[in-house]
C-alpha cells in the first residue's frame, strides 16, 4: 500500500489549473499550425494566425489562453493500492482548485446555484470524475472547460435500428448549429452507447484523446475521418469567418448498451481544448 497526502494532491491540482490555463497541448498546437499553413480563406487564415499567435504568447507570458478559464473538469484515476491521508480526496482536488485559479489569477466562473447565480468566487466546487485502477499511482487530468463550446453539447437517444448514417448526420448537424458559438476550429468528442450519463462521460473523455488520433478499432477510425471531412465541407471556418478547417479532429468513443437503446453524447471543445496531466 502507497499513502499519498492531500496535501500533495492538492498542490498537484493547483499546478495543473495553471498548466492548463496557459499552456495548449502540443498535439492541438500542431494542429492550429498546421491548419494555418493549409487553410485557403484568407480570413479563415487570418483568424488561424492569430490564435496561433495567441497560444504562443500565453505560454511565453504565463497569461490564460483564454479569458473563459472555464470549469475545472478533473479526472482522476486512483490505484487500488493507494491509500489517501490527511483528509479527504474530493476536499483536496476542490483545495487544488482554489488555490490555482486565485494564483494564476484566472477568472472564477462557478455559481453556487444555478438558478440563484451567487458566484463562489473561487471556481469551486470542480466536476470530479474518479475511477479505481490497478497500481499505486493516481492520476490526475485537469480539464478546464469552457462554456461557449459546452453551451453546444447535444444530447440523442436513438433507436437501434437507426444506424451509423442517422448518428452520423446528428453529430454533422450539432456541428452545423453550433455554428461559430464554440469559437471553431474545434474538437469533436463524442460518447456512444452505455446510458446517458455513461456517454456523456466517454465524449469529455474524448477530448483527452490525443487531438487526432485515431480510434484503434478501424471501424470507428473510418467513421472519425469520415466525420472529420464532413464536418470541414461545411465551410464554417476558423471563428465562423469560413474556410475549410471547421474541426480539428473528431473523436468517437463507444461502450457497450443495451439492446432497446442507443445514446449519443456530443462534447466541443474550442480550438483551446485545454488539459493538463501528472501522475503521482
Amino acid at each position: 500500500m502507497r499513502e499519498i497526502t492531500v496535501c500533495a494532491i492538492a498542490d498537484a491540482v493547483e499546478r495543473l489549473c495553471i498548466q492548463a490555463a496557459v499552456s495548449l497541448p502540443q498535439d492541438l498546437g500542431c494542429l492550429l499550425e498546421k491548419a494555418e499553413r493549409r487553410e485557403e480563406s484568407p480570413a479563415g487564415k487570418a483568424a488561424l494566425h492569430d490564435i496561433v499567435e495567441n497560444f504562443r504568447l500565453a505560454k511565453e507570458t504565463g497569461l490564460p489562453i483564454c479569458q473563459d478559464t472555464g470549469m475545472a473538469v478533473v479526472f482522476a484515476d486512483i490505484g487500488q493500492e493507494v491509500h489517501i491521508t490527511g483528509g479527504l480526496f474530493e476536499d483536496a482536488v476542490n483545495e487544488g482548485v482554489r488555490r490555482g485559479y486565485d494564483k494564476g489569477y484566472l477568472r472564477k466562473s462557478v455559481v453556487a446555484d444555478p438558478l440563484r447565480r451567487v458566484n463562489t468566487e473561487d471556481n469551486t466546487p470542480a466536476i470530479l470524475h474518479v475511477r479505481l485502477v490497478a497500481g499505486d499511482r493516481l492520476s490526475l487530468t485537469v480539464a478546464p472547460k469552457g462554456f461557449g463550446s459546452e453551451n453546444m453539447s447535444v444530447m440523442r437517444l436513438f433507436l437501434p435500428s437507426d444506424g451509423a448514417a442517422a448518428i452520423e448526420d446528428f453529430i454533422v448537424g450539432a456541428v452545423e448549429n453550433a455554428g461559430s458559438n464554440p469559437c471553431p476550429p474545434v474538437v469533436l468528442g463524442v460518447g456512444l452507447g452505455g446510458t446517458v450519463e455513461q456517454a456523456a462521460l466517454l465524449s469529455k473523455r474524448a477530448l483527452l484523446r490525443k487531438a487526432g488520433t485515431a480510434n484503434p478499432e478501424a471501424f470507428y477510425a473510418d467513421m472519425e475521418a469520415r466525420l472529420l471531412e464532413k464536418i470541414n465541407r461545411l465551410g464554417i471556418g476558423p471563428q465562423g469567418f469560413g474556410g475549410r478547417t471547421t474541426a480539428l479532429a473528431v473523436h468517437v468513443e463507444v461502450y457497450p448498451t443495451h439492446i432497446a437503446g442507443l445514446p449519443c453524447v456530443v462534447s466541443i471543445g474550442c480550438h483551446a481544448t485545454r488539459h493538463a496531466a501528472c501522475v503521482l
